[in-house]
């Protein structure tokens, strides 16, 4: 899966079966924050919307930044993947 970083509007940008999927994000103070997910109306492809996510918290890694996750999805995949979990700020539990 190819993740673009669109940092003009802050937002991971990738396609699934030709439909646009992005995640957009603020990053303050060595903290990325996942604000907000955005999918086409009729998809419905969870396991997709996870890979994308492990991809950005892989840019994420790289870039040694802590992950908040804003919007709910990205909470709920903290939730079910608890290896994740040392990526949080210290303080945050989900």
């Amino acid at each position: 899966m190819e993740v673009k970083d669109n940092e003009f509007q802050r937002q991971f940008e990738t396609t699934v079966n030709g439909q646009q999927l992005a995640v957009e994000y603020a990053i303050q103070e060595r903290k990325l924050f996942l604000t907000k997910i955005n999918t086409p109306e009729d998809f419905e492809d969870e396991a997709a919307i996870a890979d994308f996510i492990k991809e950005i918290l892989t840019i994420a890694e790289d870039k040694r930044l802590r992950v908040v996750p804003v919007h709910p999805k990205a909470a709920a995949f903290f939730r079910k993947n608890p290896q994740y979990k040392e990526m949080l700020p210290p303080g945050i539990r989900i």
